[in-house]
Formats: C-alpha cells, structure tokens, sequence
C-alpha cells in the first residue's frame, strides 16, 4: 500500500479551475485503480504553511546555537511545530501529486512557501563534497498545471516557471522520477477551451492508471 500526497494551491473550486478539475478526474482515476492506497489531501490555502521570516530564522539560529525547543517563545515554537510536520508528513509520502495554476509565469505564493517548508538540510537533501545530494529517491510525482496561454513552444517557453522551479525542486530534493500534466491555451483560443480540458483530463486519466 502506498500513501499518495495530494497537494493542491488554488483559492478557487474545482468548477472554475481548469488545473482542480483536471486534478480531480486525476485523482478518481487513481482511486479506482490503487483502492488500498491512503490518500491525503493538503489544500495549501486552508493549511497553516509558515513564510521563512523573522520569527523562522530566530528559532533555527537558537536552536543551531544548542538552545533547546521549549527555550523559544511561543510564536517560534508554533512555527517550528508547524514546518515539522509539513515535513514529516511530505516524508512519509510515496507519492506526490502538484496542482497549480500558472500565475505571473510561476506557482502560487502557498505553494512556493510550502516547498521552501520542505527543502530542509539532512531531511529530504544533504550537502556532500561533491555539493548537494537529494535524499528522497525513491518517490514520485506528476505535476497538473494549468496555463491560460501558450507556454510550451516557441519565445514563451522561456516564460513558463512554475513547472519549471517545481522539476527544479523535485530533482533536488531526489525525487527524479516525475512528469507533468499540463492545460494550456484556454485563454488564448476560448472557443476551443472545453476541447482543452477534455484532452488533459483524458492525459490525466492515463497517467494515473500507471502512476
């Protein structure tokens, strides 16, 4: 049995997010082809995930300097607290599936701060001779996103980075074997938008039957 880590930032419903609903379809694909897999779904904008700050960067440099947890204050140890176990529980997942939508040309703020919550020395990457070494190799991951114009040919392309910085992530941290599900165009051609969602909700379909 695997644990699958659904994670989504997207303040909107899945009826007017073409990235949720493709996630969706992807999401009952799975199910009905791994029904013994537990499924956690994290919706990052109804989950307290802590900005890197003031209070984070107080508490890491107490505790780097030996000063025990129940030393911090009380901001400093909810933060701590928190950032643990968005950690333990991205840890002990086997599999990970991103949901975004592509805004100013990358991911969400909720989601940039949920990876920074993860990105953590020693935990999911360690630092060698040889420079950084990802720790999490034996996960994987699909990555739906949704792009109102046309990012995956041409000039554009170098525009596109939110796929891009969460490959980026996801191979530094170890976990190399991924893919990316991708709705693009809708704004750009909206007479042929249902067509758009109909061909990756079918992509997403197939992906989840062999994820």
């Amino acid at each position: 049995m695997s644990k699958i880590l659904y994670i989504t930032a997207n303040p909107k419903t899945k009826e007017n997010s073409f990235s949720l609903a493709v996630g969706y379809e992807f999401l009952e694909t799975y199910k009905k082809s791994n029904p013994s897999d537990e499924i956690i779904t994290l919706d990052l904008y109804k989950t307290e995930v802590p900005f890197i700050d003031e209070v984070v960067f107080s508490a890491w440099g107490k505790l780097g300097a030996g000063v025990t947890f129940e030393k911090l204050d009380k901001g400093e140890q909810n933060k701590v607290v928190a950032m643990n176990n968005l950690l333990d529980q991205f840890i002990a997942a086997d599999k990970y599936v991103f949901v975004t939508p592509l805004w100013n040309f990358t991911i969400p703020p909720m989601m940039k701060a949920y990876l920074d919550n993860i990105c953590i020395v020693n935990k999911t990457f360690k630092y060698t001779q040889n420079g950084p070494v990802g720790l999490l190799t034996d996960k994987k991951a699909v990555h739906i996103q949704a792009r109102g114009g046309v990012y995956s040919v041409g000039l554009a392309a170098d525009l596109e980075l939110g796929d891009r910085y969460i490959n980026t992530i996801l191979n530094f941290i170890g976990i190399t074997d991924k893919q990316s599900i991708i709705v693009e165009g809708m704004n750009s051609a909206p007479d042929k938008a249902d067509e758009i969602k109909k061909n990756a909700i079918n992509e997403a379909r197939k992906v989840a039957q062999k994820f």
